[in-house]
Order: C-alpha cells, then structure tokens, then sequence
C-alpha cells in the first residue's frame, strides 16, 4: 500500500536526519513531539473547515436549497471567509466575570479535544500513541471536557451561561454510561483495550458484521449516546436557542468562541473514528470470507483511505440526525438515559459477555 509506505518511510527519513544534525537522545524526542503537535493541529483545523463546509451543505441537502453557493467555487471558502471574521472580532471579556477562568475554559475544551486524537490509529503504520490502555484513555480523557464547560458556564458570572452548563454536565456525566458499556461489549469481545489489537481483532471481519445482534445493539447505543455526549441535535440542550441564548458560551466572543466551535467539531471526528475503529475495523479493508479476488483488490485502497471514509459516514450519519429530529426536552433527554439506554445497555454487557465466553460469533 503506497500511502502507509511513504508515511511510514517519511517519518523514518526525518527522524534520521533530525538525528544526524542534533543526535539521539531527550532533544530529538522533545523536538518530534512539537513537530507532531504542530502537524496534528493544522490537520485538526483544516479538518474542521472541511467539516463545518460539509455541515452545511448536508443541512442544504436535507432542506432541498443550495447552501453556500457565493465564496469560493461551490461556497468552499465561505467557512475560511467565517474564521477569518472571528480572527477580527474583539474578544470580550465581560467585567463580573473571572476572567482568569473564562479564559482558561475555551483552552481546557481545545486541549481536551487534541489529546483525544492520540490512540487513533489512522493506518497501520501512522498512530501517534499506540497505548495499551487506549479505550480506557479516550474515555477518561475525553470526560474531561465538562470540566472546561463547567468553568465556562460559571466563570461568566451570566445565569444563561450557568444554567447552560449545568444542563450540558447532567447530561455528559449520564450518557458517558452508556458510551462506557457500548465500548466495553467490544473490548470483552477483541479481549484488549489497545486500538491496535481491537482493529487486528477484526481482520477476518469487521465486529459490527461478525458479532450478532448484541453489537448492533451496542453500535446503535454509541451513536445516539455520542450524539448526547457531544450536545449536538437533538440532544443540544446546553445552547437551546429558544431559552438559553447560545448556553454556555453566550459571553463568549472572537476566537474564544471560535475554539468552542473547534473543539465541537474535533470532538465530531474523534467520536465518529472511535466507532469506524471499534464496530467497524478501523483501517481494515472490507472482506469477504474466502473471496481472495476481491479481498485483494479491497488490499489496494489505503488503510487511511478506508479509515477516513468510514469515519465520515459516521460524521454523515450524525449529521443526518441534527436534521430529522426535533430538540428533546430536558426531562425526555435524561429518561432515555436512565429508563431505557442505560438498562439495555446492562442487559447487552451480559449478553456479549455470554457470545465472548462460549465463542458464539464469527
């Protein structure tokens, strides 16, 4: 495969000559971790612009109009001509509020979201941190967000903004439950918490098509569980316009608010790729059993071809729910937690756990 070869002996060219000008040692390491920082974050950013373009065009699409159609050739540049705008808007900062921790909270959620990305594997070769605790580092990470929207709420000395907080921790702290037994029924499955070995584990076939019923259940859960967890319709009730204003993050402003925004977005991608990576192989090309023909001309296409496209269907799944479904109402979002998601949740742990013992999926 020619595009994990040249990432792989790209990294390995560089690290060489970086080597051979400053030596082995703590420099080198310290140097390619900035490097791989600063990589990471143009590659986030200009993921996010692809991503706030294809949201609007999906929503243009679901509403039969056009959508951005002036800036740029078929609208492209009508999200760098919005960045741009932000860029120029003074950031406000308003007088009652804490303005060390309104500060902080926008950096919290970016900085929560970038460390998220560093157990995906986008290839075979390209992963950034190959941890043997992955799952269980992206879930405890990513928990961490609330904390940032806790802050913001709070530290804006406004009551929309507070009531938006506390609306947005209910419901993150409840659907992370959720979330945590959807991925562990793939983790007693693939017997492991690396990413590496949960993606190996599907090489004769992908755990959404090979595990029954019970993983359908578990994917199904995931998604509407990683809907809530995000705040994106219908599950947006922390930035409610019709009562909140935009929520938590009314006071903010310029690229304060700008980050926000990026954060939500990152945060799209990295709960779209976690479920491409556990359900759905990750990197792994689609097979079919003894079809060796096919199997291989599957081979061709790029690991990070194969991840990528898997992630954006998800990305356009999740997307597609934001124009379906009406907003629920606080009380309706944390009974479909409590009453019903989290129950068949427990009940489906137990079922998986029954397939995993007795060796009865695929």
């Amino acid at each position: 495969m020619f595009l994990q070869f040249s990432l792989s002996s790209l990294a390995r060219t560089f690290h060489e000559y970086l080597a051979s000008n400053i030596g082995e040692g703590f420099l080198l390491q310290v140097l390619e971790m900035v490097i791989m920082g600063l990589v990471l974050i143009v590659f986030l950013v200009l993921l996010c612009f692809f991503l706030g373009y294809m949201e609007r065009k999906v929503a243009a699409f679901m509403q039969v109009r056009l959508g951005p159609n002036r800036v740029g050739p078929k609208g492209s540049m009508q999200i760098v001509a919005d960045t741009i705008k932000l860029l120029l808007k003074e950031g406000l900062t308003p007088n009652s509020s804490d303005k060390f921790l309104f500060n902080l909270a926008p950096m919290i959620m970016v900085i929560t979201s970038f460390l998220v990305v560093a157990p995906l594997a986008f290839s075979s070769n390209f992963q950034i941190w190959d941890t043997s605790i992955g799952i269980l580092y992206v879930s405890s990470v990513s928990s961490m967000a609330v904390i940032g929207i806790l802050m913001a709420g709070w530290s804006s000395n406004n009551k929309y903004s507070l009531l938006g907080a506390m609306r947005s921790g209910a419901q993150i702290v409840s659907y992370e439950l959720s979330i945590g037994l959807s991925l562990i029924s793939i983790v007693i499955l693939s017997g492991s918490l690396q990413m590496s070995e949960i993606i190996q584990s599907q090489q004769n076939g992908w755990w959404l098509l090979k595990g029954h019923f019970p993983v359908w259940i578990s994917f199904v859960i995931f998604i509407i569980a990683s809907t809530a967890e995000i705040n994106r319709a219908p599950f947006d009730l922390a930035e409610a316009e019709q009562e909140l204003t935009a929520g938590f993050h009314t006071e903010y402003s310029g690229m304060k608010f700008a980050m926000f925004l990026l954060s939500e977005y990152i945060n799209l991608f990295v709960v779209s790729a976690i479920a491409a990576t556990v359900f759905l192989g990750g990197w792994m090309p689609f097979h079919i059993g003894n079809f060796a023909a096919f199997n291989q001309v599957m081979d061709y296409i790029p690991g990070f071809f194969w991840f990528m496209g898997k992630t954006m269907f998800i990305i356009f799944i999740i997307m597609w729910f934001r124009w379906t479904f009406p907003r629920l109402r606080v009380d309706q979002l944390l009974n479909l937690e409590w009453k019903y998601l989290l129950p068949i949740s427990m009940v489906n742990t137990i079922l998986v756990t029954i397939m995993a013992i007795y060796g009865l999926h695929f």
